[in-house]
């Protein structure tokens, strides 16, 4: 029977993040520019965040059922947020009767560097009777409970800790902040100090750890073990960018490097890294391979502009990096209450504003990561082979086959014959279409779907030449491709994120593209293009345009 608690329940900051892209960061009394994020010339750009909600969201995209409870605004930042939330599946059981949702400024240098400055808005306003009042029993739902010394009231935390601990629930305690910080903006040492002893799991960043370690040693794993035998936790863990993270544990005292990955932005490493934490403790991992897994998250995170995953498909990306499977994801739980009619209503025009808008971002970046010289090679070989008496074939398995068979149509219509070639039948006879002078075009985003790739070396084996359309180019499919056409997405739109939506926008333009340069490189006249449309308005149009007398009369 499935299990109807979630996997993991977090209280604390949840912040709309307001990105802004600068030169670099500058110091008191100094001016610079703020750059646009794109072609688009947005200036700012807004994310979902937050410390708690950036690791929820990363325990969801490893496949954890996960929720969030606490104080939150009546506004539109808390809309934005709970659509957020919505998207990925994260259970909320939010009051909104906070003065403001919080938000962040974040300024981010060439470096992936960033500074940020926090309004903590309702997330300061949190009581301990509100925990007790109304959120005990969402609490209790949970396997695991994590919170933060961050932006919560330090009393605050101190009563979700206590009242996991009655009801046996593990809990992990993110410390962000030095204890210098911490006391007295968010309370006092000695409820810092009581928070500390309730934690089943410690996560300090880098500089609380050296506040707590009450040591002189800068080795960050002596300081770990300091902690834990001040404090009496299960485990600390300390998180130290990239350079990777140690663990302190009864029996275990573990250095894990970072992934060398390229940086775009450092914002919520730490937090992806405690999103897979609570995987690693929700599916009972050894704590060498739970730091390894959290390693891997937070990896993956800083490739991303934004410290909330941006898409399921990460899911995929941490995996090649932890180098083993991992447990399958389990279902999103429902939120406690279905939304009205006009609720409903708002979150649909919200999730189409969210799709086009990342559509026509992606399609920009695609723009501007397009290989010409890789179009221009594509031409080349289908021409020769067309010299040697040699077809053109267009593939894809799913939704690229109907990209496939509209490609073969577009390059017929320009005049460079094509067919479509069924990836599946390929293996049961279908391989006596292709010719060894032949080109194969085989789609596919991913290049790793078996059916596909067990096609291509088939055609390959035949002695036919394969261009591959992809976003993959280490996929199985690029390898065995004579050619690759790059054709990167790293989202695809939509409630899950799933469905094939932007990468198949991605595969037309790109084979839309190769269509214009066949035509330009056939010389394609109007009378021709008029006889490939003997009907049609399209037909009519180039009768006209070759014949404007005629067309005159």
């Amino acid at each position: 029977m499935p299990d109807p608690k979630l996997d993991a329940a977090g209280c604390g900051s949840m912040v709309v993040d307001l990105f802004y892209r600068a030169p670099r960061i500058i110091r008191a009394d100094e001016k610079t520019v703020l750059h646009a994020h794109d072609s688009d010339g947005a200036i700012e750009r807004a994310r979902v965040g937050g410390l708690v909600l950036n690791h929820l969201g990363w325990a969801r995209v490893l496949g954890l059922k996960t929720g969030i409870f606490g104080k939150m605004g009546d506004d539109r930042h808390g809309e934005f947020l709970r659509a957020g939330m919505d998207r990925f599946g994260i259970v909320h059981h939010l009051t909104l009767d906070g003065s403001a949702s919080p938000f962040a400024n974040v300024l981010v240098d060439a470096d992936g560097n960033r500074a940020i400055y926090m309004a903590r808005g309702a997330t300061a306003e949190l009581t301990p009777a509100e925990i007790r009042r109304r959120h005990g029993a969402f609490i209790r739902n949970a396997h695991i409970v994590s919170t933060e010394i961050s932006q919560l009231p330090l009393r605050t935390v101190t009563e979700i800790l206590k009242l996991a601990r009655t009801h046996s629930i593990p809990t992990v305690l993110d410390v962000d902040l030095p204890a210098s910080e911490a006391v007295p903006m968010l309370g006092t040492r000695a409820e810092l100090e009581r928070a500390l002893r309730l934690a089943t799991i410690l996560k300090p960043a880098k500089a609380a750890a050296a506040s707590l370690a009450g040591t002189k040693s800068r080795d960050p794993l002596a300081q770990a073990r300091a902690i834990r035998a001040k404090y009496k936790n299960r485990a600390v863990i300390i998180t130290l960018g990239d350079q990777g993270s140690v663990l302190a544990a009864r029996d275990s005292a573990i250095r894990t490097p970072a992934f060398a990955v390229e940086q775009l932005d450092s914002t919520g490493a730490g937090d992806a890294f405690l999103g897979g934490l609570l995987a690693a403790m929700r599916w009972g991992f050894p704590w060498d391979k739970a730091a390894k897994l959290a390693n891997a998250a937070g990896a993956v995170c800083v490739t991303q502009l934004g410290a909330f995953p941006e898409s399921f498909e990460l899911r995929g990306a941490i995996e090649k990096l932890y180098g083993e499977p991992l447990p399958a994801p389990r279902a999103a739980a429902s939120n406690m209450l279905p939304p009205s009619p006009a609720e409903q209503a708002r979150r649909e025009v919200r999730e189409l504003d969210h799709f086009f808008a990342d559509s026509l971002e992606e399609l920009a970046t695609l723009n501007r990561a397009l290989d010409l010289d890789a179009i221009g090679r594509a031409v080349e070989m289908i021409r020769a082979a067309q010299a040697r008496g040699g077809r053109v074939h267009v593939t894809g398995v799913g939704k690229p086959e109907h990209v496939a068979r509209y490609a073969a149509s577009l390059f017929c219509s320009v005049g460079t014959p094509a067919t479509f070639l069924h990836a599946t039948e390929t293996l049961h006879g279908s391989l006596g279409q292709v010719h060894p002078h032949d080109v194969v075009i085989a789609i596919s985003n991913s290049g790793n779907t078996s059916e596909l790739t067990t096609a291509a070396a088939a055609i390959k084996d035949q002695g036919a030449d394969i261009i591959a359309v992809t976003g993959n180019r280490e996929s199985d499919l690029a390898r065995l491709a004579d050619l690759v056409m790059y054709a990167p997405v790293r989202r695809e739109g939509g409630g899950l994120g799933l469905a094939p939506r932007i990468s198949v926008l991605a595969e037309v333009f790109v084979l839309a593209g190769l269509s214009v340069a066949l035509e330009v490189a056939r010389g394609l006249t109007v009378e021709e293009y008029s006889r490939f449309h003997p009907a049609g308005a399209l037909g009519e149009t180039a009768r006209r345009m070759a014949h404007p007398r005629r067309g005159a009369r």
